[in-house]
């Protein structure tokens, strides 16, 4: 007898609690033993090490857990917005899904992306209204406002049945009512409860074999390995399938497991509407739909969002390359894109005719999390500046336009409305969000949000919180006035002393610190002006026979400013690169020497004045 299957998601916007609720669910459910590590840990989901650091889920996941006679299949999405490939790709294997919204900051622009999709696919939709014990949450407005957005965004009547649970995720409590203190004592089953009676058990369907290819995983003894949920039929191990779009070419199952608890378990056998993984397909990829060599027909294949960034990338280049990386060629990075590429949906890459790549992804996040994981896993490269992806539209280029949502405490209000004006944002509205805090919402192209996340973060101490969703595509909008100064560059290889260093900070800003080596060409600081200024921060202090009691002083530095590669990458210019290494960030120009600056620049304006003439 096939035993009852309930495959949930759980989608929500960042920070809104879905990693700490999935949490109490392994917990409570007895999934580990009572003296199993994992009963003290946080974020068990989370295993990428990366996630953890930054607190945040980058790839979906999945897991599974046993309640009244249900197995009760959990995927664990994403919520920020520039992994929502992770989410567009992995709904699929839902039947319904738990969608958690911050009781005190209500839905936010991810929400209604995620509850889109969710309703797109015919999701049954359990709202979990959780961190209600937070200082400013209101239930009841932020219940108010998910009818609105449900309203909104339903297709069908039905879809306006959605059942309410009130959670704090990280006590592990949950009430079906709103419970009139939020400290009093409880559990998770109540929704665990609406899970099994509200979401509809996984479809069976007769037939032979057919499933869509969700998410890929790898294992070092038996290789790549498929994830997805068994659309129709059954599979067993031995069995022969085939890709739909490749139908001569014949697979066998070699290795076939379902999802127990955390772990992986291997089975004989597997219904419809299970969650199965298998090996034994070495060229599938995302997308793809497996069959019985009887029954060539593809399932609807998944619609995954345009990316709205690109980068260049390629070999490191600097007088320091091959240093410190152990993959440094180009054919190393492009084996690793490759692989990138095969679960990585929303990332797009394209070999240009210099050897370098031209990546693609969904914001500046994304795209540094893949520097990011190549950096840690050993590979030496070089970027140029993040720029936004325009296209044609009858004639018109058209780039993207975001909406932005910001909350800060009221004493910066000033600080939001002049750099958001500055970078020709579109202001919608500002409205309180409590006692102490205020939200903007406005209406900005992308290119204006590079650098915005982190310039916010620092002028509003930390306390800014920034979000932003994909609207639209527009006709593109005025040039936006520079707000970087210029930078100070380094005129000769060696080592920095701190006499060349105080004279460096004598004119702004330095990056680096006594006894770093650097090369000729390479950025050492900003400056206090707007123009670039060669300097030599390797000079030492003359030495000679005289000596004087105030000449003798000990030389006070300035603390050096150290940037994370995001913010690296927020401060390039056009003709600058960041060297990234395992070892070292270091931001250059992309000529390194002051005659070949002079010579491209010049010809730059050569070329701006013919084109003025025609």
């Amino acid at each position: 007898m096939q035993q009852n299957i309930v495959n949930v998601a759980v989608i929500a916007h960042v920070d809104h609690g879905k990693t700490t609720l999935v949490d109490a669910l392994l917990k409570q459910s007895h999934v580990f033993r009572d003296n199993q590590e994992e009963m003290g840990q946080t974020q068990i989901m989370d295993s990428n090490a990366l996630e953890r650091e930054r607190g945040i889920t980058i790839l979906a996941k999945n897991c599974s857990i046993r309640y009244k006679e249900t197995k009760i299949n959990i995927i664990d999405t994403p919520g920020h917005v520039d992994f929502s490939g992770e989410v567009e790709r992995t709904l699929g294997m839902a039947d319904g899904a738990l969608l958690i919204v911050d009781a005190q900051e209500g839905p936010m622009p991810q929400t209604r992306f995620v509850l889109k999709k969710a309703l797109e696919l015919g999701l049954k939709i359990i709202v979990v209204v959780n961190k209600i014990d937070k200082r400013h949450a209101n239930p009841a407005h932020t219940v108010s406002e998910i009818e609105s957005l449900f309203l909104e965004l339903a297709t069908d009547q039905s879809q306006l049945d959605f059942l309410i649970v009130y959670a704090v995720g990280r006590r592990g409590v949950a009430w079906k009512d709103l419970p009139e203190h939020h400290n009093q004592e409880g559990t998770i089953f109540p929704l665990l409860d609406a899970i099994v009676d509200f979401i509809p058990a996984a479809k069976v369907r007769d037939g032979t074999f057919k499933m869509m290819m969700s998410s890929l995983d790898y294992d070092s003894h038996v290789g790549r390995i498929v994830v997805g949920k068994v659309y129709q039929g059954d599979i067993k191990k031995g069995m022969k399938i085939i890709r739909t779009d490749c139908p001569s070419k014949v697979y066998t199952v070699e290795r076939l497991m379902v999802f127990e608890g955390l772990e992986k378990r291997e089975v004989e056998s597997a219904h419809s509407g299970e969650i199965v993984l298998f090996s034994g397909v070495a060229d599938a990829n995302i997308g793809d739909t497996l069959s019985d060599p009887s029954d060539t027909t593809p399932l609807p294949h998944v619609v995954i969002g345009e990316p709205t960034l690109h980068m260049t990338l390629g070999p490191n280049t600097s007088p320091f390359a091959g240093r410190e990386g152990k993959f440094v060629t180009s054919r190393h990075i492009e084996e690793r894109l490759t692989k990138e590429i095969e679960r990585n949906l929303s990332l797009h890459i394209k070999k240009l005719d210099n050897g370098k790549f031209m990546i693609s992804g969904r914001g500046e996040l994304h795209l540094s999390i893949l520097l990011e994981t190549m950096r840690r896993e050993g590979y030496e490269m070089e970027v140029g500046k993040p720029e936004v992806i325009t296209k044609e539209v009858d004639g018109q280029i058209q780039e993207p336009i975001e909406e932005v949502y910001v909350t800060v405490p009221k004493e910066f209000v000033g600080v939001i409305t002049e750099e958001l004006g500055k970078r020709h944002g579109t202001f919608m509205h500002m409205v309180p969000a409590n006692e102490e805090e205020v939200d903007f919402n406005y209406h900005m192209p992308t290119r204006a949000l590079i650098g915005l996340r982190n310039y916010l973060y620092t002028a509003t101490k930390g306390t800014a919180v920034y979000n932003s969703a994909l609207l639209g595509y527009e006709n593109i909008g005025k040039i936006l006035p520079t707000t970087r100064r210029g930078v100070l560059i380094a005129i000769q290889h060696g080592e920095a002393l701190a006499y060349g260093l105080q004279n460096a900070q004598e004119r702004g800003l330095t990056f680096i610190d006594p006894a770093t080596r650097v090369y000729a060409g390479m950025i050492v600081g900003i400056n206090a002006k707007n123009e670039d200024i060669a300097i030599n921060v390797c000079k030492g202090k003359q030495l000679t026979n005289m000596r004087s009691k105030a000449s003798d002083g000990v030389i006070q530095l300035t603390p050096s400013i150290k940037f994370s590669l995001e913010q690296c990458l927020d401060f390039l210019a056009d003709d600058e690169l960041l060297e990234i290494t395992p070892l070292s960030l270091r931001l250059r120009k992309k000529y390194l020497t002051e005659l070949e600056r002079k010579r491209v620049s010049r010809k730059s304006r050569q070329d701006v004045s013919e084109e003025s003439m025609r």
